[in-house]
């Protein structure tokens, strides 16, 4: 058995607690650390939805098994949440939350077209999250030029639906483009920084990018 399969402190509280994976301690250290969906602007769809009430929405890329969808419905969900997600693996379905108008869900890539526009038109969101990681190969060099071009992806979603004074929040493998991709969270994001939660591993070399409070749109 190696380390990543053995239970360890995280995965052993994921499992008291009910969620499907460890990672839902990376989300819930983010929120509370730097206030990431209490700050996140209220919006509302007008194209596909009847109530027009503004609320939080937030889209979650790279969301299965569902724990960061799961931590925003448990944490968030009132009469005005919408959540979005999408993963090429489907989630975990035994948890209720992940059903209802509240909740909108589609098992697809969510780099290619079709996934992008069934996702962008129940946009714009106040929050997009990603923890999405590409199945790894051994080799440091090809896992983080992968992770890079799925935050690359992240920040394009960032760049269609994201609201004025919206927050991201993506998951990448630390390498010689990551110091780019935080310039670029800079020149978009009122604030911009790298962070490492607790739960993830020591031995881990991902790290997470937060863009906090969207800049309006540059003439």
């Amino acid at each position: 058995m190696t380390s990543y399969e053995k239970p360890d402190f995280w995965s052993t509280k994921a499992q008291k607690e009910d969620y499907p994976a460890r990672s839902v301690y990376k989300l819930k250290e983010i929120d509370e650390k730097f206030i990431f969906f209490k700050s996140a602007p209220q919006t509302t769809n007008n194209s596909m939805e009847q109530s027009n009430r503004a609320g939080l929405r937030v889209l979650d890329l790279g969301a299965a098994p569902g724990s960061w969808s799961l931590y925003v419905l448990r944490h968030y969900k009132t009469g005005s949440l919408f959540l979005a997600a999408a993963d090429f693996l489907p989630l975990s379905r035994h948890f209720d939350p992940f059903k209802g108008e509240n909740f909108f869900f589609v098992q697809g890539d969510f780099t290619g077209d079709p996934v992008r526009k069934e996702l962008t038109q129940r946009g714009p969101y106040g929050a997009i999250i990603s923890d999405a990681a590409p199945a790894t190969t051994g080799s440091r060099m090809v896992d983080t030029l992968r992770s890079t071009a799925l935050a690359e992806e992240a920040l394009s979603y960032a760049e269609s639906c994201l609201a004025p004074g919206g927050n991201l929040a993506i998951k990448v493998f630390q390498g010689r483009d990551t110091a780019e991709l935080l310039k670029h969270l800079r020149e978009r994001f009122r604030s911009a920084k790298s962070f490492k939660p607790a739960a993830c591993r020591s031995s881990s070399f991902e790290t997470y990018l937060l863009g906090l409070g969207k800049s309006e749109k540059r003439e």
